[in-house]
């Protein structure tokens, strides 16, 4: 009687590093067409500034800008207005979703509230909050503070905005039947309400992101001692593109760090949005 038939390689088990080959193709891909596009910006734009429009008056070359940022980071001078922005944004940032997250529920929450607050909210959205930093910094002064107030002022009601977008999307059909099991308004919402609603609350925090570093910069170009806005100020009066370039440049890095760290906040709290 013949014996069992010899596993053929088609039928083996896959070998256990296939499993993440496949988990980790993805990501790869993502990271090289992500540097591929990175890098062929960046050759693109030292040809342009080298052999285009060759006035570093007009625009710098990315060596040059990478000159620029090692000598500000040996004499420390980059460092100080890293943390003078820094310092400004955080605080700007961290009240702005404080009270944007209270305020979106309490809107949510109650229509008197909403009715008393939309047309604030709604005014103050709309209006060029830029316009109004030369005004803060008049009555706060030109230190942190006014520049706070700025962060705050732009960032609060994208947050706010969002969130009671979020919590106005609830099912009701959810909430009948969590009812119905005898839930308190209270568990509703911790369980419910908050993490449907978690998705629209990152997405006007991410949002913020950029209203806030835009906030911090101009505020400190109207007056400040020291920032980031500080830095572009000087160097587009002394007309040295390069560092004025290494300014902007560490804006943009700051904004593509935070946005992604919010990616993979969002990713954490609420995987079921990248599905």
């Amino acid at each position: 009687m013949a014996g069992p038939m010899p596993q053929t390689r088609a039928d083996a088990p896959p070998a256990p590093w296939d499993g993440l080959a496949r988990l980790a193709q993805p990501f790869f891909q993502n990271w090289m067409r992500g540097t591929l596009s990175i890098v062929g910006g960046l050759a693109l734009w030292e040809f342009l500034s080298r052999y285009v429009v060759d006035n570093s008056l007009f625009l710098a070359a990315p060596t040059q800008i990478a000159a620029a940022l090692i000598k500000l980071t040996e004499t420390g001078e980059l460092q100080h207005h890293i943390a003078i922005s820094a310092l400004e944004f955080v605080l700007g940032f961290v009240i702005a979703s404080v009270l944007g997250i209270a305020l979106g529920v309490a809107m949510a929450s109650s229509v008197a509230v909403k009715q008393v607050m939309q047309p604030w909210v709604s005014g103050v959205y709309a209006t060029p909050t830029i316009a109004l930093a030369p005004l803060f910094i008049l009555w706060l002064g030109i230190g942190i503070w006014s520049k706070v107030i700025v962060v705050v002022t732009l960032v609060l009601f994208s947050v706010s905005i969002n969130t009671e977008a979020g919590l106005l999307q609830t099912s009701d059909r959810l909430v009948e039947m969590l009812r119905s099991f005898g839930a308190t308004r209270r568990q509703i919402f911790w369980k419910l309400s908050l993490p449907s609603a978690m998705p629209f609350v990152l997405a006007g925090l991410k949002l913020g992101i950029g209203r806030g570093l835009i906030g911090v910069v101009v505020a400190e170009l109207f007056g400040s001692r020291a920032g980031l806005g500080r830095l572009i100020s000087q160097s587009a009066d002394s007309f040295n593109m390069p560092e004025l370039f290494a300014g902007v440049v560490v804006l943009a890095a700051a904004g593509i760090v935070m946005t992604a760290g919010f990616s993979w906040l969002e990713g954490k709290l609420v995987p079921w949005t990248k599905d």
